[in-house]
């Protein structure tokens, strides 16, 4: 059936914004609660290391079944996914008292923000697709500026001693907003090929949807994602160790490395389509280049210099990748698409501190910071052959995918 409503494009982009700055606030809030988490769940460290890993249990299948629902019943499922966010922190803040709860929590947590990801993507690439405007990076960048903000926010909670629910029952109801504005922004029902403007799109032959392509384009967000998670989950720990930094000079390094990537986010917005390629090729090399100034830091500065040149190339990787997709994938498989490229993107997301932590205990924390080096160098090198491979090659004038056949047609359709 054909979309319905009354929706704005510009409407379509002010939810997305939203949603993104609740997606991002949350996931603020979790990151300077989880100290306060394990204190009330009584835990070990080794004990919480082991819980974290139901995050991702629950968040890979919610990802995969929400682009299917997507694709079923419409953008819409975005809205009730959103709203739904800040009830499960909250949830998880009251229930985590000890090691029998947390898990369950976590899968929970990671079931709700997993198919999240992939529902608010997949309306900023609608968005960005209808209007010609860089609506996946600012959405990207307004989720890493609110990461921070929910991040010292929350500290000061704590500072006051406010209970952990507190912030993310802020969380709650800017997630609400964010659902109740998605719900009137979208339109009703599923598009169908055929049909000019807002409520469905026209069949291209450049559209794309086949799972290797898309495999492919979610092997190079992995890459992506592998260096940045590194950086902000060891960044504060490589300054304390190797640095000798206060444990209040240390916490500065991974709110570096997210003021970077938001910065970053924001002044790159305006690059055309057609410069995917390049940018593509850029952020590698200076992810690569960041992480191993950051190995041969001998002080806090040079630390901070390095995490900020990785930050800035980490920071146009995904948003890139996913932009390339969304230009070039039929609307009713639009869920799909983006739940696969998000959901292997994320294994790197999983992968990337466990990585760091397996060459520091082999080389040392330097010589691990070398092998986060070395996944840029990988994406460097894999970028052109993988775009190739997948169909999604150089963009032409238009800011479409040229196609990888000499026939005119992709291999990638389905």
């Amino acid at each position: 059936m054909t979309e319905t409503g009354s929706s704005s494009p510009r409407h379509m982009i002010a939810s997305a914004f939203v949603a993104f700055a609740a997606f991002g606030s949350f996931w603020g809030v979790w990151g300077a609660s989880v100290p306060r988490v394990q204190q009330q769940a009584g835990i070990t460290d080794g004990e919480l290391g082991l819980a974290l890993l139901f995050v991702g249990a629950g968040a890979l299948p919610a990802m995969l079944l929400a682009g299917r629902a997507l694709d079923r019943w419409g953008l819409r499922v975005a809205a009730l996914v959103i709203a739904a966010l800040g009830a499960t922190g909250v949830g998880l803040a009251l229930s985590a008292v000890n090691l029998a709860s947390l898990p369950i929590g976590l899968a929970v947590v990671g079931a709700a923000s997993g198919a999240a990801d992939v529902a608010i993507n997949a309306v900023a690439g609608r968005a960005e697709k209808v209007t010609g405007r860089p609506v996946i990076s600012w959405a990207h960048g307004i989720f890493s500026s609110l990461v921070v903000i929910g991040s010292l926010t929350t500290g000061l909670a704590a500072a006051a001693s406010l209970p952990l629910a507190v912030p993310f029952m802020g969380v709650a109801v800017l997630s609400v907003v964010a659902g109740v504005s998605m719900l009137k922004a979208l339109p009703a029902g599923v598009a169908v090929q055929g049909h000019d403007g807002i409520g469905a799109t026209v069949s291209s032959p450049r559209a794309r949807s086949r799972i290797v392509p898309l495999v492919l384009i979610g092997l190079l967000g992995a890459l992506a994602f592998a260096s940045e998670n590194a950086h902000q989950s060891w960044s504060a720990v490589f300054a304390h160790n190797q640095l000798d930094s206060g444990m209040g000079l240390s916490a500065v390094a991974p709110a570096v490395f997210a003021g970077t990537v938001a910065i970053t986010r924001f002044a790159t917005s305006g690059l055309q389509a057609t410069h995917a390629h390049v940018v593509l090729l850029a952020g590698a090399l200076a992810a690569a280049a960041g992480a191993a100034l950051i190995a041969a830091a001998g002080t806090l500065v040079m630390a901070a210099l390095g995490l900020a040149v990785a930050a800035a190339g980490t920071a146009v990787l995904f948003p890139t990748l996913v932009g390339i997709v969304s230009r070039n994938v039929d609307e009713q498989h639009r869920g799909r698409a983006t739940s696969v490229v998000t959901s292997v993107s994320y294994l790197g997301f999983l992968l990337g501190p466990v990585y760091v932590g397996l060459w520091a205990d082999v080389v040392g924390l330097r010589g691990a910071m070398l092998a986060v080096a070395a996944l840029g160098i990988g994406l460097l090198v894999l970028t052109p052959a993988l775009l190739r491979f997948s169909g999604f090659g150089e963009p032409d004038r238009h800011g479409e995918a040229v196609p990888a056949g000499s026939d005119g047609r992709h291999r990638a359709r389905m």
